[in-house]
């Protein structure tokens, strides 16, 4: 009995991630992967390239990998020790949202439109605002010093892998839980007081159909080796994989630029849209956040690290001496 209370939750974590290859709500999902592999191979015949580098061991198997494989893992088994269904807390969110349209606009009859204009809209309106939501955060997470502490397990990453996309402290990713009830009881919210409760979206295979169609144009190269651009006009647009690349890069200017998820219209609102043909060749890129950060070189140091600078950063003001004691 006690030996299967202390596997049951490595069970549930087994499920779990063998869930995200089955999940089309997931980036590893087994068809984006497949044709994210198509694509690199197209690239690389273009390009006239080795098609062994694709599976180079010295990035599939260097040490940053292999941590991202383990915090993938370990993220996982905390996951299911600590879920929470996103229904109990968007649900409340999104009636408290529309009462509140109800109390600034007033009540009045939903607006009487075709069901698949309704569908349409509902479907573009959470796409939106997810993913502006997540550029948000992101961006937030490198503004705040507090919080670029925690973002920074990300960004250490020497190599980028289709996992690296899960590499991420457990601090990071209750925010974007958070985000996520957030944006999607918002986008409820708002389409039930112009539309009521008969919402629906538009989908392929359970997925947003404008987030299967991201992932299907080869969002898993975005982290990943395989320098794939979209062009001047359409970057300007839509993030490329070679524009999330540029966001990895060690450099400053680099960092703090890239941080849609899908769309560029946030980066270029904001003026942090960096096109990828500013980079005079990807072998100018060197991913992770130089050779003198050695913080994140343990799992042991990823996990607790971000909390020990964290504590330093916010105590540290709190016993700085003033003028007075002086």
């Amino acid at each position: 009995m006690m030996l299967d209370t202390l596997l049951s939750p490595l069970f549930a974590t087994g499920e779990l991630i063998a869930h995200y290859l089955v999940d089309a709500n997931q980036r590893i999902y087994w068809l984006y992967s497949l044709i994210a592999i198509g694509m690199a191979v197209g690239v690389f015949y273009y390009k006239k390239l080795p098609y062994k580098a694709l599976f180079s061991r010295e990035i599939w198997w260097h040490p940053s990998a292999r941590h991202d494989y383990m915090i993938f893992f370990i993220n996982r088994l905390l996951k299911t020790l600590g879920v929470i269904p996103v229904l109990l807390v968007m649900a409340p969110l999104a009636i408290g949202f529309s009462g509140w349209l109800e109390n600034i606009f007033g009540i009045h009859t939903f607006l009487n439109l075709p069901s698949w204009i309704i569908v349409g809209i509902f479907t573009l309106v959470l796409f939106v605002i997810d993913d502006f939501t997540r550029f948000l955060l992101h961006y937030v997470l490198h503004k705040v010093p507090v919080l670029w502490e925690f973002h920074k397990v990300h960004h250490s990453a020497k190599v980028l892998t289709p996992i690296t996309i899960y590499r991420s402290h457990p601090v990071e990713s209750l925010l974007y839980s958070a985000r996520m009830i957030l944006s999607q009881g918002l986008a409820v919210g708002i389409c039930y007081y112009f539309f009521g409760p008969t919402l629906s979206m538009f989908d392929v295979l359970g997925a947003n159909v404008f987030v299967f169609a991201f992932n299907f144009m080869g969002s898993n190269l975005r982290h990943s080796h395989v320098w794939l651009s979209w062009g001047e006009r359409l970057e300007k647009v839509f993030i490329s994989p070679a524009q999330h690349q540029i966001h990895h890069s060690d450099k400053r200017i680099h960092i703090d630029c890239n941080f849609g998820s899908a769309l560029a219209i946030w980066d270029k609102l904001f003026g942090c849209l960096i096109l990828s043909n500013t980079v005079r060749s990807p072998k100018d890129i060197t991913f992770g956040l130089g050779k003198s950060f050695k913080e994140h070189d343990s799992l042991l140091a990823i996990y607790l690290k971000p909390c020990i600078n964290v504590i330093i950063k916010l105590i540290t003001p709190l016993v700085k001496p003033t003028k007075s004691d002086n």
